[in-house]
C-alpha cells in the first residue's frame, strides 16, 4: 500500500486540564482533497497547529512524506513543503500584493534581499501568474489592506502557493467570504489541486462546500474523532448529524 502523504496517529495534546485532541488518527493521501469537519471547539484547528508545529504534540506521531515531523519545528516543516493558512488572513495590509507575493518565497540559507536581487524577474514572473490564477492581477499594485476580506483570503492562498506546497492546509478559508466568490474559491482550490499538484486538507463549516469539493471527511467532536468517509457517508451518519449538522 503507498504511504500517505500525511499521518497522523494516536495524536493527543493538552492544555492544562483541557483536552483539545484525544488520540486522534487520520490520513492524507498525496494529490487528494480530504475535510476535516466538527463543531466550534471540537479541535480541529488545534490539530492543524499541532500538524505544522505550531503546537508540540503530547503523545501519538505525526509523519510527512514517510518520515516523522513530531519534533520539528515550524521553518522545517514548511520548508519540506507542508503549510497552512488561517481562520483570519496573514496578509501585510500596508504593502502592495505584489510585495507580499515577493516576500512569500521560500528562501534558504539566503537574505532576502539578496534573494529578491538575483531572482527579481522569474519571482515577479511568479508572482504574477498566481495572481492571476486566484483572480486578483488587475489588483497587484492595491495595497492589501485595501482588499476586501475574500480577496485578502485569496491572496494569502496565492502566497502560499508560492511555496509550491505539497499539503496546504486550509482552515475554514470561505467564511467570511461574499456568496458571490465562494464558487469561484471552489473552483481555484480544485484548480490547485488538479494542475498544481496540491494535496489540500480543509477545515471547513459551509457544508455545500465541504460536501462538494472533499472525497473523504473527517469529523471530530468534542477533541475525538467521531466518524470518517465519503461526504454521502458523513451525510447519513446519524453520530455527525446528532452532533454537527443540527438534527434531533
Amino acid at each position: 500500500m503507498t504511504t500517505p502523504l500525511l499521518q497522523v496517529t494516536g495524536v493527543s495534546k493538552a492544555f492544562g486540564g483541557v483536552v483539545a485532541n484525544n488520540d486522534i488518527s487520520l490520513e492524507v493521501p498525496e494529490g487528494r482533497i480530504i475535510g476535516l469537519i466538527g463543531p466550534n471547539g471540537s479541535g480541529k484547528t488545534t490539530l492543524f497547529n499541532s500538524i505544522v508545529g505550531f503546537h508540540p504534540i503530547d503523545s501519538g506521531s505525526i509523519s510527512f512524506c514517510g518520515d516523522d515531523i513530531s519534533k520539528k519545528q515550524v521553518p522545517e516543516i514548511a520548508r519540506l513543503g507542508l503549510l497552512r493558512t488561517f481562520q483570519q488572513t496573514r496578509v501585510y495590509g500596508l504593502m502592495t500584493c505584489m510585495d507580499n507575493m515577493r516576500i512569500s518565497v521560500p528562501h534558504v540559507n539566503e537574505g532576502l534581499r539578496e534573494m529578491l536581487a538575483r531572482h527579481r524577474d522569474e519571482v515577479a514572473e511568479r508572482a504574477e501568474e498566481l495572481l492571476e490564477f486566484v483572480g486578483l492581477y488587475s489588483k497587484r499594485h492595491l495595497m492589501a489592506g485595501d482588499l476586501s476580506f475574500g480577496q485578502q483570503k485569496l491572496l494569502e492562498f496565492a502566497m502560499a502557493l508560492m511555496n509550491e506546497p505539497r499539503l496546504l492546509l486550509l482552515d475554514e478559508p470561505t467564511a467570511g467570504i461574499n456568496p458571490t466568490l465562494i464558487n469561484g474559491l471552489i473552483d481555484r482550490l480544485q484548480r490547485a489541486n488538479e494542475t498544481l499538484g496540491v494535496t489540500l486538507l480543509v477545515i471547513e463549516h459551509n457544508m455545500r462546500v465541504i460536501m462538494n469539493l472533499a472525497e473523504h471527511i473527517y469529523c471530530l467532536a468534542h477533541g475525538e474523532m467521531l466518524a470518517d468517509g465519503t461526504p454521502s457517508d458523513l451525510q447519513n451518519d446519524q453520530r455527525v448529524i446528532d452532533a454537527y449538522l443540527g438534527a434531533h
